[in-house]
């Protein structure tokens, strides 16, 4: 349980152990990343379901996942650059908004995933995984956990032209081989045809 965690709502999905680019320059959000670089502290990066990122106070999805941030820079005066990276998935039990406009709430942490071996039949998507990873490294965080069917398949949700509705739905699932065969099933539907 946190009882006082400061949100982040976008319009991205983040995944425990996964790599989010940040882009800050509201003021409460650099308050808040002030506070958390300052505390050591994380914060909660939930998918936006109804609202807009800048602006008045969106309204969040019940379940996000903690962030703590990685590094960060400020190319130019009033605006950060950080990189956060994906811990623990948590629920929302509470929230309230600042009158800077900074969403607050009370959570509940969230079990990881039952995790397994990438079963032999979505091998494919290990493959696709090491292929993006040659391509684009910067966009993985270490260590590689190929054999792991929760790690994969995160992975793959964060990159994949897949809808933030779908995101979130995978990101709610406590099982990775389950997410796997979600992602399976959409890779299985946008194979390009063959022998053209």
């Amino acid at each position: 349980m946190i009882e006082d965690l400061p949100l982040f709502p976008l319009h991205a999905v983040l995944f425990p152990e996964g790599r989010l680019p940040l882009r800050i320059f509201e003021q409460r959000y650099l308050g808040m990343v002030k506070t958390c670089l300052r505390e050591e502290a994380p914060f909660g990066v939930c998918l936006i379901r109804q609202g807009k990122e800048v602006g008045a106070p969106a309204t969040p999805e019940d379940v996000g996942c903690l962030a703590r941030l990685a590094n960060w820079d400020m190319p130019q005066l009033g605006v950060l650059q950080v990189v956060a990276r994906g811990s623990q998935r948590f629920r929302i039990l509470e929230r309230c908004v600042q009158a800077d406009g900074l969403a607050r709430a009370r959570v509940e942490t969230i079990g990881a995933d039952t995790d397994a071996a990438v079963p032999d039949s979505y091998r494919a998507c290990v493959s696709l995984l090491e292929h993006l990873i040659e391509r684009q490294a910067s966009l993985f965080e270490r260590p590689y956990r190929l054999d792991s069917a929760s790690w994969v398949s995160a992975r793959l949700a964060e990159i994949l032209p897949v809808s933030l509705v779908a995101k979130q739905k995978m990101l709610e699932l406590d099982d990775g081989v389950a997410r796997l065969e979600t992602l399976h099933r959409f890779l299985a539907r946008h194979r390009p045809a063959s022998g053209r």
